[in-house]
């Protein structure tokens, strides 16, 4: 039976904005900066309407803390920013790890360090999957690499949240919020979450709730949440990973990537098959928890890992460690806002392929 669902056109910044009302998202705290520009700029319009709070903050340190309040008061609420622009909202996602808050917070990343330039990027690995703000936390991370999945996976960046009390991200870049595809708007899960326990909602005819991240007692509660924290942590790791391969099963070489370099992959994958080299893909979509068991499945009996990224080397750390030295990984990528182009890729793996393997010692 013919799906009836309407495909429409849209850019990957507003694919965000319906993924967002799908997931009935109560309010959006942001603040202005490129390249994500058009989700402020959408939800300012989109959530008035549908009878939902927009707010565009003085800062984005204003914004997260509006973030924090809203989360604290059972609201699903979510913020947008770009990488500088989340670099100021760390303190704030740390204080809401502390808090063991829910919340969606989008960045589209661009090219850096510091102001850098508007052009897409994946240089923000390190910040949101080690935890750029401070403390022993931990944030869920979705790295979509089509319009379709930015829609779709702000939806379930929603549920995560709420199901975890956590910080969800979904890590995208200026260049995929910026593309145009066809996509059939998400509809809502159906999951619904009980926040009567812990939410800010009025303490009349209840006990008083308490949400605060300072906890002065090191040994009695500090440490306590702590612990409480790692057991969901390892909990998420167990169940919560997301991937996908292709053309895997036969593959003699593996490249790895995520968000808009799997898809530089995939093409690359497609013209080493038409030259003769097996290649296949591993595309990690969630970069926390990193699906290292199924990575080190699909890299069993592989000659060579290349890993591809728009940065100077980040994820690669994480493959290095799934494979455990069982087979050599070498990186590749690009920076300061520039896309590899599959060519490269392909230039990149045959020169691996051609170097004799004592020579990759270094790379494993």
């Amino acid at each position: 039976m013919k799906s009836t669902a309407t495909r429409k056109l849209i850019k990957g910044n507003v694919a965000i904005c319906h993924g967002a009302l799908a997931a009935r998202c109560d309010a959006f705290f942001g603040y202005p900066i490129t390249p994500q520009n058009e989700i402020p700029e959408y939800m300012s319009e989109l959530m008035p309407c549908s009878g939902r709070v927009f707010l565009q903050a003085e800062s984005e340190i204003a914004a997260i803390n509006m973030v924090y309040g809203a989360s604290a008061a059972g609201a699903r609420v979510m913020t947008s920013s770009s990488s500088p622009g989340i670099s100021l909202k760390m303190e704030g996602i740390s204080y809401m790890a502390g808090a063991e808050l829910p919340a969606v917070v989008v960045n589209m990343m661009r090219g850096g360090p510091g102001l850098g330039n508007i052009a897409g990027a994946q240089g923000d690995y390190f910040q949101a999957v080690k935890g750029g703000g401070h403390g022993d936390y931990r944030t869920i991370v979705l790295a979509p690499s089509t319009v379709q999945e930015l829609a779709d996976l702000t939806v379930k960046a929603f549920d995560l949240a709420d199901q975890y009390r956590m910080v969800v991200m979904i890590l995208g870049d200026g260049f995929i919020g910026q593309m145009s595809e066809p996509i059939v708007l998400p509809g809502p899960t159906g999951k619904v979450f009980d926040k009567s326990g812990w939410a800010l909602t009025g303490a009349k005819g209840r006990d008083t709730h308490i949400i605060a991240s300072m906890r002065l007692h090191p040994e009695d509660a500090l440490e306590r949440l702590n612990n409480r924290l790692q057991a969901k942590y390892r909990a998420i790791e167990r169940t919560e990973p997301m991937w996908e391969d292709s053309e895997t099963a036969d593959a003699d070489h593996l490249l790895v990537g995520f968000g808009l370099s799997a898809r530089i992959c995939r093409s690359a994958v497609g013209a080493l098959r038409k030259s003769g080299i097996k290649a296949g893909l591993f595309r990690p979509i969630s970069l926390w928890p990193f699906p290292t068991t199924q990575l080190a499945r699909a890299a069993a009996g592989k000659k060579r890992l290349l890993v591809v990224e728009m940065n100077a080397g980040q994820m690669v750390e994480d493959v290095r460690l799934g494979v455990e030295g069982r087979v050599p990984v070498q990186f590749y990528g690009r920076m300061g806002g520039i896309i590899p182009s599959p060519d490269e890729v392909v230039l990149a793996l045959e020169k691996m392929i051609h170097q004799p393997v004592e020579e990759n010692v270094g790379d494993y």
